[in-house]
């Protein structure tokens, strides 16, 4: 029930760094800063933090991303 409960909220992703929820993805550094619009040198810089410490806005722009929701939106599946 406990793990149910972190699934849905997106709380087991918290404690990962940038870089292993990018690789569980797929993407590179490259990938990223360009689904986010920023320099792939600011995703390097980042590479190692944790997302709970990484700044609000990019986080929010980060964590739909990261969690794989933007594959829902691909039309041919």
């Amino acid at each position: 029930m406990k793990r149910v409960i972190l699934v849905i909220f997106g709380l087991g992703i918290q404690n990962k760094t940038v870089k292993q929820l990018r690789k569980q993805q797929g993407l590179t550094a490259k990938d990223l800063a360009f689904l986010l619009k920023i320099d792939t040198v600011d995703i390097l810089k980042i590479d190692c933090t944790k997302l709970q410490n990484i700044p609000d806005p990019l986080k929010t722009k980060m964590i739909p991303i990261l969690r794989g929701d933007n594959i829902d939106k691909i039309p041919w599946l």
